[in-house]
């Protein structure tokens, strides 16, 4: 709802039974009268308002994978979704801090088409109270019966364009109607004897296995009495693999991606990185990035693993960016819509560190943004499900997700545990480790004594999802343990 919904998109890595691979790119797009300057003069345009709008993938993707996979009819798996909505739910601990965290926050109550959700009674709903979203509801009830068209066109589309350009948006219904999912190779390099698959530009995934690819030529990690070098080691990685994601764009955009992601994850590649790792320092930012590029720090996100007896796994994330997306509601409707158009490059912005924007991410007509979404799916030796997880927390999520995989497969660990580990999180630029307030206080002061910019922050930043398949054929499955409202199951 303030993370995600159908007013965003995302990206869904699936694994089938058979071991074969689909990655559904549902990311947003820029509306066809989007220019590369658009935001040059006010870069709050691309955050807050009709123009900050992509256009949204999400429900095309869902539909997509179901007329493709689902056994259940489309409108039963809607339904509870639409009576969650029409009847109500308890207001959580999370969605009081969302909107504690959200400043300002005076548009749930100030402008009717939101306060008739988040404060029907005059005053912002109070943890435990009833919420409703009835206008989502007959929007869901809308869709379950016509599928994604009824969105894409007709009433729901009117109302969407409507709501945008009474705030300055540039999206068209012939936007929302010629909204297409793009279908992409997926990456995978082996780590440790299992093959690990993500998902490739304009998303993430290529820098998750690029670190991973490195830090698997390093012994090590399975050794606790190692642990201040292999979490030197490890930031080092990162580091090369953010510097890597500055060149990173949509490839049906930027010639040459495909070839550069796979170059990103070879063996020689990560050969090379470890080279040039230091065990005694680290090094200037440039060292990592030598065109200074940005590395942009993205927000937002929700995600969500799922994996069946047959080996069938899902892992998907989905956005709308910041909380509460754009602050945009369709009045009519009740969908909250993104803020993806924050994501691109601005060409002649430099970022608050000094670093120039990408070229590879510069705004197109139809170009979807780079994204931090980064899910993983691992397999054992022999071809069979092992691990599903993936993470939310914006440019976070790269850490997150590489974190945890070294967690269980190095470490040994339950999903439950590797999810419950404190984490770091460097992304080159700005040129600081964080570390959470549980980080083991000599490892973060090793790290400081190799020259490390470090700090420390509250946990809950990023927040993540697991599912592992047992030897003897159940599964364990686990949910962020920062986050209250989180939970895995397995049945």
């Amino acid at each position: 709802m303030y993370h995600s919904g159908i007013g965003g998109g995302g990206f869904l890595l699936l694994r089938l039974s058979n071991g074969t691979y689909e990655f559904v790119d549902m990311r947003e797009t820029a509306p066809g009268a989007a220019t590369q300057d658009m935001y040059n003069k006010d870069e709050n345009l691309s955050l807050y308002g009709g123009m900050a709008s992509g256009v949204p993938g999400e429900l095309r993707g869902t539909e997509y994978i179901h007329d493709k996979y689902g056994a259940l009819p489309w409108a039963h798996v809607i339904k509870p979704s639409i009576e969650v909505a029409r009847n109500g739910f308890k207001v959580t601990e999370d969605l009081i801090n969302t909107i504690k965290q959200t400043s300002p926050n005076n548009f749930l109550t100030e402008d009717p088409a939101w306060a008739i959700d988040f404060a029907p009674k005059g005053r912002l709903v109070r943890l435990g109270e009833t919420m409703t979203r009835r206008r989502y509801a007959d929007t869901l009830e809308a869709i379950a019966q016509h599928g994604a068209d009824a969105f894409y066109t007709g009433p729901i589309a009117n109302a969407t364009i409507r709501a945008l350009k009474a705030v300055g948006g540039i999206m068209t219904l012939e936007d929302l109607k010629n909204y297409t999912v793009a279908i992409r190779e997926p990456l995978q390099i082996n780590y440790r004897g299992y093959k690990l698959t993500s998902t490739n530009a304009p998303s993430s995934g290529a820098v998750a296995l690029s670190a991973l690819n490195t830090v698997g030529g390093f012994d090590g990690f399975n050794d606790p009495s190692q642990v201040n070098l292999t979490t030197h080691r490890l930031d080092e990685a990162i580091r090369f693999a953010y510097g890597q994601r500055t060149e990173l764009g949509d490839p049906s955009f930027v010639d040459g991606i495909d070839k550069y992601t796979k170059e990103m994850i070879s063996a020689k590649t990560g050969a090379e990185i470890r080279a040039k790792i230091s065990d005694f320092r680290t090094q200037n930012v440039s060292y990592y990035d030598p065109k200074g590029l940005e590395s942009l720090e993205t927000p937002g996100t929700s995600h969500m693993v799922a994996a069946d007896a047959s080996g069938m796994a899902v892992s998907m994330t989905t956005t709308i960016n910041l909380l509460f997306g754009s602050t945009v509601i369709v009045p009519e409707t009740g969908v909250i819509m993104n803020d993806e158009m924050n994501d691109f490059s601005i060409p002649g912005l430099s970022n608050s560190f000094g670093y120039i924007p990408s070229p590879a991410n510069y705004i197109r007509p139809g170009k979807r943004p780079l994204s931090s979404i980064s899910p993983i799916i691992a397999e054992t030796a022999d071809g069979k499900l092992y691990l599903a997880l993936g993470s939310a927390g914006g440019s976070r999520i790269i850490t997150a997700n590489i974190q945890n995989t070294i967690h269980v497969i190095d470490g040994n660990m339950t999903t439950a545990e590797a999810l419950a580990q404190p984490r770091l999180h460097d992304q080159l630029v700005p040129d600081l480790a964080t570390f959470e307030y549980a980080y083991d206080n000599q490892t973060v002061a090793f790290m400081k004594s190799l020259g490390h910019n470090v700090s420390w922050i509250a946990p809950g930043q990023s927040t993540a999802q697991a599912v592992r398949l047992l030897p003897n054929g159940t599964f364990e499955a686990a949910g962020e343990p920062r986050q209250v409202s989180s939970g895995g199951f397995a049945i």
